[in-house]
């Protein structure tokens, strides 16, 4: 079993630990840090529910070792609430109703909020859908998780506009 030291800065917090080269980003980040909320559902990158960001961008965290991210810097669904106060995008998708059963919650949180933060701004209802083309739900016909797109980038744009005009 070859194994490697990796320091990799999670939520925000540097970590190290020693892994084992096969180890995927998934199982280091679910079984090594206990942050359960990537979840793993087909584990070939097809589902999304393993989506976290890596330097800012989605990433399928079932496809990428451990070892392939040292160095670089990984926020997870645990990361984006701060001091028990939603993120905008949880938010938002709680206020439409967007999920029932939660198992794909934090992929499209997270796929939504790369897509925010890369400045995608979707004009229309099959545009999201398209971004979100990535993610499976199982449990609703997406109508809410639409929504709840649609209720972010509104709270983003407004929140966007009174930065500028407090400057």
């Amino acid at each position: 079993m070859t194994t490697r030291e990796i320091t990799v800065t999670v939520n925000g917090r540097n970590r190290t630990a020693t892994v084992e080269a096969r180890r995927t980003l998934a199982d280091f980040l679910r079984e090594d840090l206990g942050l359960t909320g990537t979840h793993l559902g087909c584990e070939h990158g097809v589902c999304g529910a393993c989506t976290v960001m890596l330097d800012g961008e989605a990433a399928r965290s079932c496809l990428q070792l451990a070892v392939q991210v040292d160095g670089h810097e990984i926020t997870t669904v645990e990361g984006l609430a701060k001091d028990g106060v939603l993120h905008p995008v949880q938010q938002a998708l709680r206020e439409s109703n967007a999920f029932q059963c939660g198992f794909c919650t934090p992929g499209f949180v997270m796929s939504i909020c790369s897509m925010i933060a890369e400045g995608t701004r979707p004009e229309s209802r099959a545009q999201i859908r398209r971004e979100l083309s990535g993610n499976t739900c199982r449990c609703t016909g997406y109508q809410q998780i639409i929504d709840g797109v649609e209720r972010a980038l509104a709270a983003g744009t407004a929140a966007a506009g009174a930065t500028e005009t407090e400057h």
